[in-house]
């Protein structure tokens, strides 16, 4: 299958399609340097593959996990480059999850102000959801994706066969992107989660996940207006994600997706429909309740780029299929995180 992101100038493929990866050389431009970005965690046969249907390809393997998106990894990419002689008219591909997405991406947006990218997502997160949109980025400190750019990929080749190396915690991780979007936009995606076996409808569920995200970016490129609705469950689930997520210094935890999971809860208005989806999560196996630090997560929360003169813009769902922008004075928020 191949969707079109319309962008005029910026426009590009996303082909899906088993075995794709394997097949990139006849999709893209490889005749040139390629800057190959993968991670301790996907297996090398991944970038291997890439890498051999180029006529000059570099890998870098970075170590798993949050922890590298960091400013430090993203010198440490550049100064690779700049030394293996990288020019204007080559190429960064990233093959792997998000973390990898977004600090290649963000790579290629600035060597030499913005080479040509291409992002092969290898996990459920990031083939339904952030390998499309030009949005990069690296953390700082604790904020994430505080320091990035908007830089459109030239391709994107999500190929479903890599799914089945995935540990199946990270594989359901990576669902909670498309629930958000089911919630928002799609009702018979919900249904699916509900009644389905999502093994077998895989790649129906990223289909119908990228042709949201595809509507959405397409209409707001930069995240000026419609584009918020994305943020579905982040809000809080960054803040969460603070304080309870997976880092290099904390090894239990929770990862990204199952903390955006926890965030989209309070945001949902209808109470049957909260049920319905706390059933989805224990159907699927992503948390319903988890114990943590309101406090904790209320400061992070407070470092969050959608707070604005003490305000801050949160999406709610009062139904299945539709959303609502609301901004709320901060403390009217932290009301809401703390129960009162």
């Amino acid at each position: 299958m191949k969707l079109t992101m319309r962008l005029g100038k910026r426009s590009y493929d996303i082909i899906l399609k088993r075995g794709a990866l394997q097949h990139i050389g006849l999709l893209a431009n490889l005749n040139r340097k390629v800057f190959i970005v993968t991670d301790s965690g996907v297996p090398p046969q991944y970038a291997q593959t890439v890498c051999a249907q180029c006529k000059e390809g570099h890998i870098h393997t970075i170590p798993q996990g949050e922890a590298s998106k960091s400013l430090a990894m993203y010198q440490t990419l550049l100064c690779s480059m700049l030394q293996a002689g990288f020019g204007r008219g080559d190429l960064v591909i990233a093959v792997g999850g998000g973390v990898v997405g977004d600090l290649a991406g963000f790579v290629a947006a600035t060597y030499m102000r913005g080479i040509d990218f291409i992002n092969c997502p290898t996990t459920t997160l990031s083939q339904i959801d952030s390998s499309i949109g030009g949005k990069v980025a690296v953390d700082l400190g604790a904020t994430k994706n505080i320091v990035g750019a908007f830089w459109q990929p030239k391709l994107v080749v999500v190929d479903p066969d890599t799914l089945e190396t995935l540990p199946r915690r990270h594989f359901i991780n990576g669902l909670a992107e498309s629930i958000k979007m089911s919630l928002t936009s799609d009702a018979a995606l919900f249904e699916l989660f509900e009644q389905a076996d999502v093994d077998k409808e895989i790649e129906t569920i990223i289909y119908r996940s990228l042709l949201i995200k595809k509507h959405v970016v397409e209409q707001d490129e930069t995240e000026q207006g419609m584009r918020a609705i994305l943020n579905f469950g982040h809000t809080l689930g960054h803040g969460i994600e603070a304080v309870k997520g997976i880092t290099g210094r904390r090894k239990q935890g929770l990862y990204h997706g199952e903390c955006v999971a926890l965030g989209m809860l309070p945001m949902i208005e209808d109470k049957k429909l909260a049920k319905r989806v706390r059933a989805v999560y224990r159907k699927l196996g992503l948390p319903a309740r988890a114990g943590y630090n309101k406090e904790k997560v209320w400061a992070h929360m407070l470092h969050d780029k959608k707070v604005r003169g003490g305000n801050i813009t949160v999406v709610k769902v009062p139904g299945l299929g539709c959303w609502r922008l609301d901004t709320l004075p901060s403390d009217q928020l932290k009301e809401m995180l703390m129960g009162k």
